[in-house]
């Protein structure tokens, strides 16, 4: 039992990860409809960010929770600048372009990012600075860190902040307006390209947190560290309802689940035959299970039809 209640914990700590990572893609694609590629190694341009920052200040004498928030500040403002960069130079001329050429752009986008990350970080895997306290917290038998706790505690934060900047500020009227019909918000007043600028900014920052925490979590960076992180986002996005922010941080908390669980009970199931790092087999297959069953994700698609 207490395996179990240890994989929540852990999936727990996964999915919120995932969540920050997914709603970037289901804001964007809400909007303009791109599925934007390049947001799992936005995550990575963070993560390695922050290394930088935090390796630089490391004997400065600073705390290790100043040194963590002043890093985390820093890749926040890279991974914005740089996903405002591409929307205006990568995907903004082919706004009116068949869906193929935006995809297609997105996937050289994301080669071109792991390609400048390995020239100005190398290929070799960095060891994360351990910044906080590393000394587990006894829940009665399974156990949290402190990292984890803090990453728990900051998406929840987070979520909260950004479901009332969608819902209740005039930006998020905005955003709701843009996805429903930019031709006619405009002609309203709402400034189009603005408000796309201002989601890729958003999403920039929620996956420059998102990197930082997974840095943190598992204390290693590199170079490809974002693929698999980001196709995971996806899927979960997928698995919610792409479009969806309540789907997407449903269908990410429930993929972290299943692939904790997977990896915690995967060599019982399967009699030595697989062990833990075949788990990912697990979330795919909830993904197609889903897919098959519901199409339009757990909680549906809410993406308007645009005249």
């Amino acid at each position: 039992m207490d395996i179990f209640f240890q994989q929540i914990i852990n999936g727990l700590v996964l999915g919120s990860m995932y969540a920050l990572v997914a709603l970037g893609y289901t804001m964007v694609y809400g909007i303009i409809g791109l599925i934007n590629f390049a947001h799992g190694d936005v995550l990575m341009v963070g993560a390695l960010t922050s290394w930088t920052v935090a390796t630089l200040l490391a004997a400065s004498g600073l705390p290790g929770w100043l040194i963590l928030l002043i890093s985390l500040v820093c890749a926040i403002v890279i991974c914005a600048t740089l996903n405002f960069t591409i929307e205006k130079v990568a995907y903004r001329p082919l706004r009116n372009a068949p869906r193929l050429a935006p995809l297609i752009t997105a996937m050289g986008m994301s080669l071109l990012l792991q390609t400048l990350a390995m020239i100005i970080w190398k290929p070799n895997p960095k060891p994360y600075p351990l910044l906080l306290p590393t000394e587990p917290i006894d829940l009665g038998g399974p156990v949290i860190s402190v990292t984890q706790i803090i990453i728990l505690t900051a998406t929840a934060v987070i979520l909260a902040v950004l479901m009332f900047i969608v819902n209740r500020t005039r930006l998020g009227r905005a955003m709701r307006a843009t996805a429903e019909n930019p031709r006619v918000a405009a002609l309203m007043g709402v400034r189009p390209d603005m408000v796309i600028s201002a989601t890729f900014i958003i999403g920039a920052s929620l996956a420059a947190v998102a990197g930082v925490m997974w840095a943190a979590n598992y204390g290693t960076v590199q170079h490809s560290m974002g693929f698999l992180p980001g196709l995971k986002a996806f899927t979960a996005a997928v698995l919610g309802g792409i479009g969806n922010l309540a789907g997407a941080v449903v269908g990410a908390l429930l993929l972290g689940l299943v692939e904790a669980l997977g990896a915690g009970y995967l060599g019982a199931l399967t009699g030595g035959v697989l062990g833990s790092h075949y788990a990912d087999i697990f979330a795919f297959i909830a993904l197609v299970l889903v897919l098959t069953l519901r199409p339009q994700g757990l909680l549906g698609e809410r993406v308007a039809d645009r005249a």
